[in-house]
């Protein structure tokens, strides 16, 4: 016989729930206020936003709602809520799901640092790449946290099968992914640049 919890544990998780949520939008609002203030453009500098930026290699990516690294997101949602899972046994998914707004946020801001930026540019294939807009990175945690969503309903095997897609799809395209892109940032391989730029503008 199934004995429901009684109403004030259901009202104590629905306040954890909500708090959690709450400093998802706290750790979000306050990723863009430290970006603003290491001088990243709110929008692109274009003067317009765009929903999507399908030229990679374009002045216009990175800088607005989605381009061909937004894949990238979803996956990074795919991996944290896992990891999350994995490691967090014992929390609700909406801590869990807070952990991953913090890890993709605080990679934003690491992402935009002008050390970072340069190393991008010297070393993988995003030779013009000068840092994300505050819009731009912003979206980047939304479409993390879509993929975090997507994780947490859908089966195991859509989950791995759907990101495998995403990364198929961005490496014959722009000769680009989540995948080569941890490699390109941890050992730069100058075949694989060769092979990446030869596509480039």
């Amino acid at each position: 016989m199934n004995i429901s919890a009684p109403p004030s544990e259901h009202y104590e998780t629905a306040r954890r729930t909500r708090l959690f949520l709450f400093a998802a939008l706290g750790i979000v609002v306050l990723q863009a206020i430290i970006l603003y203030a290491m001088g990243r453009h709110p929008i692109c500098t274009c003067g317009f936003v765009k929903l999507w930026e399908g030229n990679a290699f374009g002045p216009g990516n990175s800088q607005h709602l989605s381009d061909w690294y937004t894949p990238s997101h979803i996956i990074h949602g795919f991996i944290f809520y896992f990891f999350a899972w994995a490691v967090f046994r014992k929390a609700s998914t909406a801590w869990r799901f807070a952990v991953a707004v913090f890890l993709e946020a605080a990679w934003e801001v690491v992402e935009n640092t002008p050390l970072v930026i340069e190393y991008y540019r010297n070393n993988t294939a995003s030779l013009g790449y000068v840092g994300d807009s505050i819009i731009n990175s912003v979206m980047d945690v939304v479409w993390m946290s879509l993929g975090f969503l997507v994780a947490w309903r859908a089966p195991v095997l859509v989950t791995v099968v759907l990101a495998l897609a995403m990364e198929a799809l961005a490496a014959y395209v722009i000769r680009d992914n989540l995948a080569l892109n941890i490699l390109m940032f941890i050992y730069p391989f100058e075949s694989v640049k060769a092979w990446q730029t030869a596509i480039g503008p």
